[in-house]
């Protein structure tokens, strides 16, 4: 039965709907998967094992909906009704939210069962998932390496098999980070996608999506959850074709710049990262596309210090809800020193800086989406080094912001896709001599999903990955 985890969420609805497989089935396995495992994993901050099995016992083989009875967890940043959202963070401990988001409600309309939280670190501020609260996730490929972030414990939940896929969202790299880290696929789609609805109008930055093993689940389930919901302040156009169509069609010959050079100027690109993105570009030459490697001009200044003026803010908007839900302004005491230390550099500017940060943020987007026009996609490595050890970066201990630096120079590559609100996808092609995933990275063009799709796919058909399982998954 654990093997049926690793299947492709589309295949188990399948199994459900011919009545070869129960929902109630299905959703035992998956508790008792993460019974067994999370204890050395340590993904999950909440499991519902009453009301997922309350939920799968009313699923039955005549339930239409396109992904009845298969389960799915969510990330402890989007609110799930009557269920804890902590953000990872002592701060919101106690806090149980009454509504869903837009996103989860989408995933019950379509018959998912949701089986629990899983976690990220504080406020989803790191690349890495090692909060306070909870302690660090492990990833499955290699205890001792971190799985990502910041949804690291969708990646690990996903990767384990613990469930055959898992929300997660994406503000700088969080989705598709841990994707690389983990051996799946993440994908961050354009501005405005997916709604992050009630609670928020939109997003400059973030854009919500899930973890995968497959191409195909991954446009399945965006199908799902993309279009606009009531209330949008701005919002991504629809596509002319759903995308689980538009990732089964023939790309055409493609154009494709290959960039190596990082956008942290100071960041240094481990050679076996730097391989597999040129190795990926072989593949692509091998399927009748045009590569050539190009030099991006990421910008003039430092880009990670640009971003935080932008980003720091944003986490301290969540530090500030976090006490109104608690009925007091919140404390050093209440958050790691990193979060504080975000709270502290957005009080100490004005207005004005925020909004000229951000309108910087779009003046580069704008620049760099037009250096890329000649190209129909962009390769780069997906991350700068392999899943670095648990314990390397965690935003704890006498230098916080080290740790942040630290944190850049691991995952170069991901924030300037949210800079510019391009598409784009992480796909785990290749394995290091340790055996540790070894990811690329595919930017698309503006509203470019479906093309990104229809060459993720060629290349998951030439380089096949989701068979490849950590030893203790299968245990």
């Amino acid at each position: 039965m654990n093997d049926l985890l690793f299947r492709p969420a589309t295949e188990l609805a399948s199994l459900i709907r011919s009545g070869e497989l129960t929902a109630t089935e299905l959703v035992e396995t998956s508790l008792r998967r993460i019974d067994e495992l999370d204890p050395e994993i340590n993904a999950f901050t909440h499991v519902a094992h009453d009301s997922a099995l309350e939920t799968a016992a009313a699923i039955g083989p005549d339930d239409s909906r396109p992904f009845a009875g298969v389960p799915i967890a969510i990330k402890d940043n989007r609110p799930v009704a009557g269920m804890p959202i902590t953000l990872c963070s002592d701060l919101l401990a106690d806090v149980v939210p009454g509504h869903d988001a837009f996103l989860v409600r989408r995933v019950r309309e379509a018959g998912f069962v949701i089986v629990g939280k899983t976690a990220l670190p504080e406020m989803g501020i790191l690349p890495t998932t090692e909060s306070r609260r909870f302690g660090p996730t492990h990833n499955p490929w290699a205890l001792d390496r971190t799985p990502g972030g910041s949804s690291g414990g969708s990646g690990a939940a996903v990767a384990a098999g613990m469930v055959p896929l898992a929300h997660g969202n994406d503000g700088g790299g969080s989705t598709r980070i841990p994707a690389a880290c983990c051996g799946l696929v993440g994908l961050k789609g354009s501005r405005g996608r997916v709604s992050v609805g009630p609670d928020g109008g939109d997003s400059f930055l973030v854009s919500d999506g899930v973890l995968t093993r497959t191409v195909g689940e991954t446009a399945a389930v965006l199908d799902l959850l993309a279009g606009y919901e009531l209330g949008d302040a701005t919002w991504a156009p629809p596509p002319d074709a759903p995308f689980a169509e538009l990732a089964g069609r023939e790309p055409g010959t493609l154009r494709v710049g290959l960039a190596l050079n990082p956008p942290l100027r100071d960041a240094e690109v481990d050679p076996v990262c730097a391989e597999a993105a040129r190795s990926a570009a072989r593949t692509l030459e091998s399927l009748g596309h045009h590569v050539e490697e190009v030099t991006v001009p990421w910008g003039e200044g430092d880009l990670l210090t640009e971003f935080t003026r932008v980003w720091a803010p944003l986490i301290s908007i969540q530090t500030m809800i976090g006490g109104v839900l608690r009925g007091r302004e919140a404390t050093a005491e209440d958050v790691e020193p990193l979060t504080w230390l975000m709270w502290e550099n957005a009080h100490a500017k004005d207005a004005l800086d925020f909004v000229m940060a951000e309108g910087r943020m779009k003046a580069l987007a704008r620049s760099v989406i037009s250096f890329l026009a000649p190209y129909d996609l962009v390769l780069t490595p997906a991350l700068a080094r392999p899943p670095v050890p648990i314990g390397e970066i965690h935003g704890r201990g006498p230098d916080p912001w080290d740790h942040y630096r630290r944190s850049g120079h691991f995952t170069p590559f991901t924030a300037v896709c949210n800079i510019t609100g391009l598409p784009a996808i992480s796909l785990p092609l290749f394995q290091g001599e340790d055996g540790l995933p070894l990811a690329v990275q595919l930017i698309g063009r503006p509203l470019g999903e479906g093309e990104l799709l229809a060459v993720a796919s060629e290349l998951e058909q030439a380089v096949p990955w989701a068979d490849r399982r950590p030893a203790l998954a299968v245990a």
